[in-house]
């Protein structure tokens, strides 16, 4: 779990093609000193973990899932990542709660400055589109934002100078690739509402009583 609230840039210093993923090396050595193997780590707002330190770096696997359901994929060597370490369950949640479960990838349509602030706005997939509400969460490449403006395709967040100097925001082109995740407590809200309002959900594996999970319990232990 992860608040969103990015601690530094990383630097990719490999990004490796191997059978059935991807092996990532990413260049930050202050940020992984007190981090372990098996830790998880956000990289541009995804969960991965931690399989292996070399010369201020940081390894990790990204499955073949994970690359085509995110931008991962597209990381080249010299490329900048934003870096979140997880959660302890004794720090304050400044930012909102983050899984690092990327919802959908979205795209950058316009950086505008907005006096002391930068207005970013992106178009997202509609079925982000449906947890985006006005002064709700959400999650830019593991950066959590506020949303300021919902449109039917998209919405734009404002984004104040820390965040802009700590995070790849500020590098990104026009129509640039970008990891979105919506609120989670978004995403559990509608789908409790929907189960008790009758409506089905397409994307939720198909609800089964009781008694059906009972009886395939009896019939396997035969």
């Amino acid at each position: 779990m992860f608040t969103g609230l990015i601690e530094c840039e990383g630097i990719i210093t490999r990004a490796e093609r191997v059978s059935g993923g991807m092996r990532l090396e990413v260049y930050s050595p202050e940020f992984g000193r007190d981090m372990a193997i098996g830790d998880s780590i956000a990289v541009d707002g995804v969960c991965l973990t931690v399989v292996k330190f070399i010369r201020g770096a940081f390894l990790t696997d990204v499955s073949a899932e994970t690359l085509d359901r995110t931008t991962l994929g597209g990381l080249r060597q010299g490329g900048k990542v934003n870096l979140e370490r997880a959660l302890r369950l004794s720090d304050r949640l400044g930012g909102h709660l983050v899984s690092g479960h990327v919802d959908g990838v979205g795209q950058l349509e316009l950086r505008q400055p907005a006096g002391k602030f930068t207005v970013y706005q992106f178009k997202a997939p509609a079925v982000v589109m449906d947890y985006i509400v006005e002064k709700g969460s959400v999650a830019i490449d593991g950066i959590s934002l506020t949303v300021a403006k919902v449109g039917t395709s998209g919405f734009t967040v404002a984004v104040i100078p820390q965040t802009d100097s700590v995070t790849t925001l500020k590098d990104k082109p026009i129509g640039a690739a970008v990891n979105i995740e919506a609120d989670m407590l978004a995403k559990y809200v509608k789908q409790f509402v929907g189960f008790y309002m009758g409506e089905p959900d397409a994307e939720a594996p198909a609800r089964r009583g009781l008694g059906d999970m009972l009886r395939d319990f009896t019939e396997g232990s035969r």
